[in-house]
């Protein structure tokens, strides 16, 4: 019999305490589907530029902002990723109940799940659109959303604070402005600060998702989903006005290679990729 080393015991017992944890816990219970182990593969937080930070996985961003008097967290993945987002922030030398704000992009379960549990863990305040915050009170998709056949719910968050296009959110040094960019949601909403580091500064967003996706009986075409096609054309415009040095989006892979994409253009290149899918979709439904 081959004994465990006291690594491999602690590591072990960390898994089976963690794994009791998320089994009592209702606010960090589990959510499993066919890309959870994707979307939750561990990373180790990372900086992206000046005060600003990557606290997430492989497959799901949640950002981080020290803006000198608190920090700004910017989504909440799953449920059960709660726990390792905190983690990830004290890794960076940062204590959870610094955490001010709580900045919700969608009322989705892969993105807002672990809001209401970071939100009681930290005593943050919850904001996001007024759409959003719907979602996020009621804990389940919009009538509205092209996903709402998928089903499903998540945490209610006890607490929304609202906020509205172009209106800004200050803390310390840090002005945070919020970009409607409805369609993947009409409730989605996108980011945008600026991170220093000595003279120079960089533009940062964090995007909602733009891709059209929904359940195969959906139809984009159809008169009951134009505010949701109408919703994709404003956000398109928005994402191509807007000042972007560095762009984040909810899955990394939708951004391009790697966490995050600081190539010039990127936030017009997002917004193209989403503009020519929801073309090839509805030109699909029509033949």
């Amino acid at each position: 019999m081959r004994l465990l080393t006291a690594g491999a015991l602690a590591a072990l017992t960390s898994s089976i305490n963690l794994l009791a944890q998320t089994q009592e816990d209702a606010l960090i219970k589990p959510i499993i589907g066919s890309r959870t182990a994707e979307w939750l593969s561990p990373l180790p937080p990372q900086k992206i530029f000046g005060n600003s930070y990557l606290v997430g996985f492989g497959g799901l961003s949640v950002a981080l902002i020290d803006t000198g008097a608190g920090l700004i967290l910017i989504d909440g993945a799953l449920p059960q990723a709660a726990p390792a987002i905190l983690d990830n922030v004290r890794r960076l030398g940062f204590h959870p109940r610094d955490i001010k704000y709580i900045l919700s992009t969608e009322p989705h379960f892969d993105h807002a799940g672990g809001i209401a549990a970071l939100a009681r863990d930290t005593g943050a305040t919850v904001v996001a659109s007024p759409r959003g915050a719907e979602g996020l009170l009621a804990g389940r998709l919009a009538a509205d959303d092209p996903q709402h056949g998928y089903g499903g719910s998540w945490p209610a968050v006890a607490k929304v604070q609202t906020i509205r296009d172009n209106q800004t959110l200050r803390l310390g040094n840090i002005t945070v402005t919020a970009l409607a960019t409805p369609g993947h949601t009409m409730g989605s909403m996108s980011w945008r600060w600026k991170s220093c580091e000595r003279r120079i500064c960089r533009t940062i967003i964090f995007a909602a998702s733009l891709n059209p996706v929904s359940t195969d009986d959906y139809r984009y075409t159809a008169p009951t989903a134009r505010p949701i096609t109408t919703g994709f054309s404003k956000s398109y415009e928005a994402m191509n006005k807007t000042p972007c040095d560095i762009l984040i989006s909810g899955h990394p892979d939708n951004a391009g290679e790697g966490r995050y994409n600081d190539h010039p253009g990127a936030c017009r290149a997002y917004a193209e990729r989403s503009r020519k899918a929801l073309d090839q979709r509805m030109k699909s439904e029509r033949h």
